[in-house]
C-alpha cells in the first residue's frame, strides 16, 4: 500500500532560524515513515542559501528530494513560514510557523490561519498570542460590532527540538582568541531599531556589559556571535561601528568581540563549550521560541535571559537566571507588516541586567548545580527525538484509517419457536 504524499514547503536551504527549523522537521517527518516526501525549497529573505552539507547523508537526502514541479495534488501539504503566506494546497493542510515576539499578531495572520486546516506553532507564548488576537469588524455608520475575526483553526504546540548527537556537554576545539577567562556570550540577529528598540536589545546589552564592569581591573569579556540577514563585509563593519558607539561613554571598558560568520552545528557547540564561555546572556524583547538559549541549556552552563515569550517554555525561573522587566509599546523604527503598531513587547530592567552580571561573575560556581539539572531535563524534554514523537502524535490520527470491523450480532429466535 502506497505511502500518502507529503509537500513540504519551507527554507531548507537557508541559514535562517526558520531554516534550521524547517530542517529539523523534515527529519522528523522523514524518521516518522509514514509519507511519500518530495520538497519546495523557498528562500527567507536575504539569509544565505548555503545550509545544505554535502558530506551530510540527510542534506543529500533533502537535495535530491527537492522538486520544482507538482506531480499530483498531495495527500498532505506542510508549509513553515509566516501566517500570511498560508495558502492551501494538498487535500489536508498544515502551517507552521515561530515567529509570534509581541503581544499581537497581524490581521493577515488571522486570516492565514484560518486558511489552513491545522496550525502548528512553537511555544505556549506563540500559541496564546495567536487565539487572544482579535479583530472587531464594525459598521462604518453605525459603528456596531458586525463581525469578529479570530482564529477558528486548531492549533497545536510543537516545541523546536535539539540533536542531542550534536548539542551536548563535551570538550571544546574551537579557537576563541581572547585574554580575558570569563565570556558572557551573546547568539543573535542584530536587527533593525534604535539603540534600546530593536528586538534582540544587543545595544543595551553592550552598555549594560560596559556599565557593570567599567571600574573592575579583573575584566570579563562580552561576545556576540552576530550578523542581519546576510554576512558580508559590510555589515561586519557596521556591526563593528555600532559597538565602539556604544562603549564610547564609557572610560575603562571591558572588551566586546565580534564573531561574524557562519558557523556549523558542531563548530557552535564547539564555542557553546569552550571552557572561556561561561554564560549565555540574551535580553530579547520577544522571542517565538529561542532556539540558540535551548542549545546552549545542553552545555550545562548558566543561562541569563528576559523573563517573557517563547523561551520560558525551557528556561524555568528555579535554573535559569531570568531577567524583570515591563511591557512596553513598539518603537516606529521597528514597525513593519509583522510587528505593528500598538503591540507590546518586553524591555529588561537595565539596572538588573547590570547587577545579575556582575553577580554571575563574583558567584558562577553556585550556579553550575542548577544549570546541570537543566541540562539532563532538556535533552529529555526539548530533543528531535521528543520533538518527533510529538509530532507524529499529531499527524497520526489525521492518516490513521478507521479499520472495518465485523459485527457479532446476537441470534435471533424465530417468533413461534
Amino acid at each position: 500500500m502506497s505511502k500518502p504524499f507529503l509537500l513540504f514547503r519551507g527554507p531548507v536551504k537557508s541559514l535562517s532560524g526558520y531554516g534550521f527549523h524547517s530542517r529539523d522537521l523534515l527529519k522528523s517527518l522523514y524518521d516518522m515513515e509514514m509519507f511519500d516526501i518530495k520538497i519546495d525549497s523557498c528562500n527567507w529573505g536575504n539569509t544565505p542559501m548555503t545550509a545544505l552539507d554535502s558530506d551530510d547523508l540527510f542534506h543529500k537526502w533533502i537535495d535530491a528530494n527537492i522538486i520544482t514541479r507538482l506531480p499530483s495534488q498531495p495527500d498532505v501539504f506542510v508549509q513553515v513560514t509566516v501566517p500570511n503566506e498560508f495558502k492551501r494546497v494538498g487535500k489536508y493542510n498544515i502551517g507552521i510557523t515561530a515567529g509570534i515576539e509581541t503581544t499581537v499578531a497581524p490581521k493577515s495572520w488571522v486570516d492565514g490561519c484560518n486558511r489552513m486546516d491545522l496550525v502548528i506553532t512553537t511555544s505556549v507564548f506563540s500559541r496564546d498570542v495567536l487565539l487572544q488576537t482579535v479583530y472587531n469588524e464594525t459598521d462604518n455608520v453605525t459603528g456596531k460590532l458586525m463581525k469578529q475575526h479570530r482564529i477558528e483553526t486548531p492549533l497545536q504546540i510543537l516545541s523546536e527540538g535539539v540533536d542531542t548527537s550534536i548539542y551536548n556537554k563535551t570538550e571544546s576545539d574551537f579557537e576563541l582568541d581572547i585574554e580575558e577567562e570569563f565570556g558572557f556570550l551573546f547568539v543573535g540577529h542584530w536587527l533593525r531599531g534604535r539603540t534600546g528598540q530593536d528586538r534582540k536589545d544587543v545595544g543595551m546589552l553592550i552598555k549594560c556589559f560596559c556599565e557593570a564592569f567599567n571600574d573592575v581591573e579583573d575584566k570579563p569579556a562580552l561576545i556576540l556571535k552576530t550578523s542581519s540577514a546576510t554576512f558580508s563585509v559590510k555589515q561586519r563593519e557596521e556591526f563593528r561601528k555600532k559597538i565602539i558607539k556604544s562603549c564610547e561613554p564609557y572610560s575603562n571598558p571591558a572588551s566586546v568581540y565580534l564573531l561574524f560568520g557562519q558557523l556549523s552545528d558542531s563548530e557552535m557547540n564547539s564555542l557553546y563549550n569552550h571552557p572561556k564561555i561561561k554564560t549565555m546572556i540574551n535580553i530579547t524583547k520577544g522571542e517565538g521560541f529561542g532556539r540558540p538559549l535551548l542549545e546552549f541549556t545542553m552545555s550545562g552552563k548558566p543561562v541569563v535571559a528576559s523573563n517573557w515569550s517563547g523561551h520560558k517554555d525551557f528556561l524555568p525561573m528555579d535554573k535559569a537566571i531570568m531577567v524583570g522587566g515591563k511591557l512596553t509599546e513598539v518603537d516606529d523604527s521597528v514597525i513593519d507588516d509583522f510587528i505593528i503598531k500598538g503591540s507590546k513587547w518586553f524591555t529588561s530592567n537595565y539596572s538588573e541586567v547590570v547587577e545579575v552580571m556582575k553577580i554571575m561573575v563574583r558567584d558562577y560556581e553556585t550556579f553550575l548545580e542548577n544549570s546541570e539539572i537543566l541540562r539532563v531535563e532538556n535533552m529529555t524534554k526539548f530533543s528531535l527525538e521528543s520533538s518527533t514523537k510529538t509530532f507524529k502524535d499529531i499527524m497520526s490520527p489525521i492518516f490513521d484509517k478507521p479499520k472495518q470491523t465485523k459485527l457479532k450480532l446476537p441470534q435471533l429466535k424465530k417468533i413461534g419457536e
